[in-house]
């Protein structure tokens, strides 16, 4: 039969790997040879565009992986496929169907496979290709219904237990299809903890044979692909293995990035120690803090020792080698958003290269959303299910939130104007998530280009009492020329010496000054580079220091360029 299998990633960039699994577990399991195509697509592309590549392929069954990113497109997508593939079989699989079966049901799923699919999408192919009409077709009793058989010929839940060798998903075909985007990998499945926020919650782990997955890591690194992440739910939980295997990638001769989820507190000194070794840029970690409050933590079955979490998270960022994620969760039970602020600024305090400020999700399949309805919390019914209220956050502090993130997102998170906002935070003494929750509310970043959204966020910060305007775009100065690399200052930051330059007025004394002072410059700066300065890598600071930039040294942590101070004798303009 022909067999497509569709995948529909949150951006371009992302790759899918279950797709690629189902691939594989069908030539390796079905009885009968099937011909699979893979059609990767984005939430961002017309849903016509992707029923085209789909109908083009006339399959006879498709298969659909459904995810939270993706659950609130398919329904569209769905009927449109349902009308221009009117014969096809839909199977659909992945944590959003198997934990809401009967929606999708009435949404044209023809069939909705629940858990693992490496063997069961096989057996369900071979079911229907061997002719057995849909609504006769023996399945496997799901031994959880009251009468242990099943109602509609929908649910395919196969016995057998999930294989101990995983299905190796890269293949040739598959590393064409990646060119270059974020591969996954997972080195086991399931998570030891009973967070009651997450569908791994209390699933046994199942640890895959350390040589394969060494063998598949050293595969994905020599792809061509600069990011591998794993999607292990807590990739440290066995400390030994994780250790072996954090070795293994610090040796490799690659430059690629790879990507853990972890618990902080579970490090121990010998993987503290061994990642302190670590290539600079090599191993990035993020590790879900929550919350600081244990109220919070305790409603919703989170086992952090958060000192220790601390505490690691702490001795990691000073090796300066490792880039550090971490996340918190607004919205948890018992949580006001007085209490999340003093989260916020701890979290904040570490200085992590990102603080992931998410919302409560309450998921289909999860105890939080079991237990929403006792614990008065209320949220979207649309995915991706974010809290909008709750006895101990308000719809107007869930406002106040949103515009904190969106501010936090848009500046910190991407590296933008660290030393201006930190410069902004300490003169009007703010703590940061006042400060970000200001900045949130009064320019707020809905699609506007960077050049237009640093001057509104200087505008709103010289605004601010004991700010100095002078200072402060002095060090956004800076940070522009850290962040950017090629791009001409913004014209709100220009200094003078440009300004004078590009103004045709000025006489021919002045220009022949600013022209030789230039030279000055480009020359000093040059001999410490030892490569050509471009004019968009320099500025003369309202001191009359000189800043540029070495655009070919980037911290592959940070991701910033490094900036150098000269003072060239230049005399200040201003």
């Amino acid at each position: 039969m022909k067999v497509v299998l569709l995948a529909i990633n949150a951006k371009y960039i992302h790759s899918s790997l279950s797709v690629w699994i189902l691939a594989e577990s069908i030539s390796k399991y079905a009885r009968a040879s099937q011909d699979v195509s893979v059609v990767e697509a984005t939430i961002n592309q017309e849903n016509g565009h992707i029923a085209d590549n789909v109908a083009a392929l006339e399959p006879e069954i498709l298969g659909v992986s459904t995810y939270i990113w993706n659950a609130g497109k398919l329904p569209a997508l769905l009927e449109l496929l349902r009308k221009r593939l009117p014969g096809t079989i839909f199977v659909l699989g992945g944590p959003e169907a198997s934990n809401n079966m009967e929606y999708w049901l009435e949404n044209d799923a023809d069939y909705v496979l629940h858990g693992e699919g490496e063997y069961s999408f096989p057996a369900l192919l071979d079911e229907i290709g061997e002719g057995i009409p849909a609504e006769k077709a023996q399945k496997f009793p799901d031994k959880t219904a009251e009468n242990n058989t099943i109602d509609k010929s929908v649910q395919f839940r196969p016995e057998q237990a999930a294989p101990e060798e995983p299905v190796d998903p890269y293949t040739d075909t598959y590393f064409t299809a990646l060119n270059g985007r974020i591969s996954y990998l997972e080195t086991s499945r399931g998570c030891p903890f009973r967070c009651s926020f997450c569908l791994s919650a209390g699933v046994p782990v199942r640890y895959f044979p350390i040589d394969t997955v060494k063998k598949q890591i050293n595969k994905l690194s020599h792809s061509g692909t600069q990011t591998i992440k794993l999607v292990d739910r807590t990739f440290n939980c066995n400390a030994e293995r994780a250790c072996e295997l954090f070795d293994y990638i610090i040796r490799l001769d690659t430059d690629c990035r790879f990507h853990f989820e972890v618990a902080a507190d579970l490090f121990d000194e010998q993987t503290l120690t061994l990642l302190a070794l670590a290539p600079p840029g090599r191993i990035q970690l993020e590790a879900g803090l929550q919350s600081f409050h244990k109220p919070a933590l305790d409603a919703s079955s989170r086992q952090t020792d958060i000192g220790k979490a601390v505490k690691n998270i702490t001795t990691l960022l000073q090796a300066g080698n490792i880039h550090i994620h971490a996340d918190l969760i607004a919205g948890l039970p018992h949580e006001t958003l007085k209490e999340f602020k003093e989260s916020f600024n701890k979290a904040y305090a570490l200085g992590a290269h990102t603080l992931q400020l998410g919302f409560l999700k309450l998921l289909h399949g999860s105890v939080m959303r079991e237990q929403a309805a006792a614990l008065e919390i209320q949220y979207d019914a649309q995915p991706p299910y974010e809290i909008t209220s709750s006895p101990w956050m308000s719809i107007d502090d869930i406002k106040v939130l949103k515009q904190t993130e969106n501010a936090l997102q848009h500046t910190y998170n991407k590296r933008r104007f660290l030393s201006a906002l930190e410069y902004v935070i300490a003169a009007y003494e703010s703590d940061p998530f006042t400060f970000y929750s200001l900045l949130g509310a009064a320019v707020p970043n809905h699609g506007l280009q960077l050049e237009e959204y640093i001057e509104r966020i200087y505008a709103f910060c010289i605004g601010l009492p004991g700010v100095d305007s002078s200072y402060l775009r002095d060090c956004m100065m800076c940070d522009w020329l850290s962040m950017v690399k090629g791009k001409n200052t913004p014209p709100f930051l220009t200094n003078r010496d440009s300004r004078i330059s590009r103004d045709s007025k000025i006489d021919r004394n002045s220009l022949r000054d600013q022209n030789s002072r230039r030279e000055h410059i480009e020359t000093e700066a040059e001999k410490r580079l030892g490569h050509k300065l471009g004019r968009q890598e320099y500025a003369v600071l309202t001191t009359g220091n000189v800043v540029f930039v070495d655009s070919n040294d980037r911290d592959p942590v940070t991701g910033l360029y490094k900036v150098h101070t000269l003072n060239a004798g230049v005399k200040s303009p201003y």
